[in-house]
């Protein structure tokens, strides 16, 4: 039983929400971590050429993927709806 079943109002997830769960949960958290860390180290490398602005919008990538990654791993350890289907 999850948290919201326990207050007593469990809430059910729309098609779109399921679609990108089934699909996100086929990629490694792994994959995540590494393409944010690749942000930071092509941000880096557009800083060192003196292209700030670039290396602005791609260092702003890294948080992104972190919380995706962060959003995979909580769909993948606590599931949602996990009884249904």
């Amino acid at each position: 039983m999850n948290m919201l079943e326990e207050q007593g109002s469990p809430k059910k997830e729309g098609p779109v929400a399921k679609a990108i769960e089934k699909q996100t949960a086929k990629i490694p958290s792994d994959v995540f971590l590494g393409m944010a860390l690749g942000a930071m180290a092509v941000s880096l490398g557009f800083k060192v050429c003196r292209k700030s602005h670039t290396a602005l919008f791609i260092g702003q990538w890294a948080a992104p993927f972190l919380l995706f990654g962060i959003y995979d791993k909580i769909v993948k350890t606590v599931g949602s709806e996990r009884g249904e289907d």
